[in-house]
């Protein structure tokens, strides 16, 4: 599973109150570079602190039960899982959020949509750059007493989540989920934190939920709800954890490919499951040649190309500028199979292989365009104005830049050029149709 990088398109500002502080605060979100993931700066103190959203970052002298803080020396941001959700929900990658106090604001009605319709209304800009997606493909496990977390071979990214309470009127929850930001959007983001009403004074004698109130959170009594307003789901406190334990694993910075199952879990577990994830991250990277950012090697090419040898011809994406251009490589040799043929003791690359080989490099740019390349094909339906200049021969590397001339819907045009160094030796216009498998 493979897919682009993707930050917001443009600054906004939001404001509010912290739910544990009470703290007026303001937050400026602002795009960021490719390979950043989502970083914090403190603005209000007198030199800006800049924190990093990852794992090694939580701080240990937070409440880890009630909310997941992020420290940087003596620097503290409090209760980052709810903006952090999000963010991994909408699959923001890579993000500047400058903060004018120390826990970013709760929306006054506990919903999160107040953190996602800004998002949106902005949007997101798909940046190039792949984005490395964690597959799971061993099981991935934290337990800790009858409290359990695994990670598990999927298909997709989904959230499954138990919870088990004292008080009837919680009591036995199960909610699962393929997220996508659709999902996240509708039914997992308006989901509000919850609490024991025998909680609240304990809470607060801490310095706690100063912030909190009947309007943003759900306050559970032995009678029952106390909040006025009813439920808006009926699994409405499960939907919350599921919440919860995306703001965590976005801590991990990158997306999954897997099935996250929790039972009885919280921030703290969380946490300890996250750094299990990051061990198991670790040890695929060192597996891995390294790239220079930006690039796609052939492995990630296979995950969004059908073609397989002999006749996958591209070999390295250097460049990928979302819907507007793209630059490959195919390093020519002799052991390639037309040689044996074309020509025998004189060994030229053909001219429609060479343009074939153009071809696929756009694809790459084009399936990228679509969600879940795996699902679609890219035909090529028309070649103009093909012009061949010089013949490639085994040695040469052929680099391809190709232009995005018009995409309308899933049609395009592209203009493309085949170059061996400096040397221009073929050109085409390229019309193509992604079509679903």
């Amino acid at each position: 599973m493979v897919r682009q990088q993707r930050t917001i398109a443009e600054a906004f500002t939001l404001a509010g109150r912290g739910l544990h502080t009470g703290k007026a605060v303001e937050l400026t979100f602002k795009p960021a570079a490719p390979d950043t993931g989502i970083r914090f700066v403190r603005t209000d103190l007198e030199r800006p602190v800049e924190i990093p959203a990852n794992v090694g970052r939580v701080s240990k002298r937070s409440a880890p039960s009630r909310n997941t803080s992020l420290t940087q020396g003596n620097t503290v941001i409090h209760t980052v899982e709810h903006l952090l959700a999000a963010c991994y929900g909408l699959r923001i990658d890579n993000l500047r959020i400058e903060i004018s106090a120390d826990e970013p604001p709760e929306p006054e009605d506990g919903n999160y949509q107040f953190f996602v319709k800004p998002f949106n209304k902005v949007g997101m800009v798909s940046q190039g750059s792949p984005c490395d997606v964690l597959e799971i493909d061993t099981p991935v496990t934290y337990r800790n007493g009858d409290v359990e977390i695994v990670a598990l071979p999927s298909e997709t990214f989904r959230v499954s989540f138990t919870i088990q309470y004292a008080n009837k009127h919680i009591g036995t929850q199960y909610a699962s989920f393929e997220v996508t930001p659709e999902v996240f959007e509708k039914e997992i983001s308006p989901a509000r934190t919850f609490i024991l009403a025998e909680d609240v004074e304990k809470l607060r004698e801490t310095g706690m939920i100063k912030g909190g109130s009947l309007n943003n959170a759900i306050v559970f009594g032995e009678n029952g709800l106390v909040n006025k307003e009813p439920m808006r789901f009926a699994d409405e406190c499960v939907r919350h954890k599921v919440l919860d334990l995306l703001g965590d694993l976005a801590l991990l910075g990158v997306p999954l490919k897997g099935h996250v199952h929790a039972v009885k879990s919280g921030h703290m577990s969380n946490i300890r499951f996250v750094n299990e994830l990051w061990r198991f991250k670790e040890n695929k990277m060192r597996d891995r040649a390294s790239l220079e950012a930006g690039q796609w090697d052939i492995n990630l090419i296979q995950q969004i190309m059908p073609h397989r040898y002999p006749f996958l011809l591209v070999d390295k994406i250097l460049e990928l500028e979302d819907r507007k251009r793209v630059v490959g490589i195919k390093n020519v040799t002799i052991n390639e199979p037309f040689f044996a043929g074309h020509f025998p003791g004189h060994a030229i690359m053909p001219a429609v292989l060479i343009i074939e080989a153009m071809a696929q490099a756009g694809g790459v740019m084009l399936l990228n365009t679509v969600d879940n390349p795996k699902n679609y094909l890219v035909y090529f339906t028309r070649i103009d104005k093909a012009r061949f200049r010089k013949p490639v021969l085994p040695g040469d590397q052929l680099r391809f830049e190709l232009e995005m001339v018009a995409l309308k819907m899933r049609v395009c045009k592209m203009q493309g050029y085949a170059y061996v160094g400096d040397d221009l030796v073929a050109e085409a216009e390229l019309l193509a149709n992604i079509v679903e498998r």
